[in-house]
């Protein structure tokens, strides 16, 4: 009977001391767990802090480098990207919507959008055919007027000799006054119609030129090398460098964009334009590329204010062309 109870003494289960154990884990398990949720908040705020010039812009360009503040031995601050942040857009200095210099009917469009062009080459042309009539009837008169003063010439040279023996016989008093004055009068007249058609040659070599470039106007160039972005006219319809026919007439063949002209303009708070200099470098970010930091440098500062926003507008030019900078792209946060 001794040798069962003490067996049954050996199976029995102590629940006071076994449970203060747990206890005393739970409790410091409680206390790591929130002092690591203290660690993390810590360190969350040390990111925000650093990050919070590029929240707050959208988009924008990062002028000129500075150091981070000192960290704190607690909470370590991430380094601030920039001394400024300016948000704009990229836009090309050089672009220009081509159109013809007269009044016509398209006959062909030789441009598609995104083809290259270089200056001079030729994009659309007009029906030229009343130009070309012009044109004949301007050499025409040209021949016309070559022959008048040919004309005019001859009778010049006939009228100077008779005159001169005019005057001689007058002086030796061979013929009468009235002889001399007839004489004089046809050289002098002679003479006239010679400069009159000298004159007028110059007069119809001057409206073939004029028709000639109206000839010249019916093709229309481009005035400089670029790419292609809008294709405004089609064959058959009448283009014009101003505006007419109620609306169904167009004012361009399209627009040419110089890649190469790209560069970036942003709105500088007037708070922090003293900020920015001339030649200034900077590292440009875009929406489209967030990864790629693109150098570039402060072109120009716009010498006045936009008084409804309280910014000026500055120009920054691309260190390097990067052929997937297209015009109108905004640029991103600065890195």
């Amino acid at each position: 009977m001794t040798d069962q109870a003490a067996l049954l003494n050996q199976l029995r289960i102590e629940r006071d001391a076994p449970a203060s154990a747990p206890r005393a884990n739970r409790t410091k398990f409680v206390f790591v767990a929130v002092a690591a949720l203290g660690i993390a908040v810590a360190g969350a705020l040390g990111v925000r802090f650093a990050g919070e010039p590029a929240e707050q812009l959208q988009s924008g360009v990062a002028v000129a480098a500075e150091s981070a503040p000192p960290a704190s031995p607690a909470v370590a601050v991430a380094p601030v990207a920039s001394v400024l942040d300016a948000s704009g857009y990229v836009v090309a200095r050089r672009q220009a919507t081509v159109s013809a210099k007269i009044t016509g009917k398209v006959v062909a469009v030789l441009i598609e959008e995104g083809q290259r062009v270089e200056a001079g080459d030729v994009i659309a042309r007009l029906d030229d055919a009343n130009a070309r009539a012009q044109v004949a009837q301007a050499a025409a008169q040209v021949g016309q007027q070559r022959a008048n003063l040919a004309a005019a010439g001859v009778a010049y040279e006939n009228a100077g000799p008779m005159f001169e023996r005019n005057r001689a016989q007058f002086a030796a008093a061979f013929v009468s006054a009235q002889a001399f004055d007839d004489a004089k009068a046809s050289y002098d007249a002679a003479r006239a119609n010679l400069d009159v058609a000298t004159r007028a040659l110059g007069v119809a070599e001057a409206s073939l030129t004029v028709a000639q470039r109206n000839l010249d106007d019916t093709v229309v160039r481009a005035p400089f090398g670029g790419i292609v972005t809008v294709k405004a006219a089609q064959e058959g319809e009448m283009v014009s460098p101003v505006s007419a026919g109620g609306g169904f007439t167009r004012t361009g063949i399209g627009t040419i964009v110089d890649m190469d002209s790209l560069e970036v303009e942003v709105d500088v708070s007037e708070n922090f334009i003293s900020r920015v200099e001339t030649e200034q470098p900077v590292v440009i970010t875009l929406n489209a590329y967030p990864d790629r930091r693109m150098p570039g440098r402060v072109v120009a500062i716009i010498p006045t204010a936009d008084r409804a926003k309280a910014t000026v507008k500055v120009r920054v030019g691309f260190e390097e062309r990067d052929l997937g900078v297209l015009p109108e792209m905004a640029p991103a946060s600065p890195s």
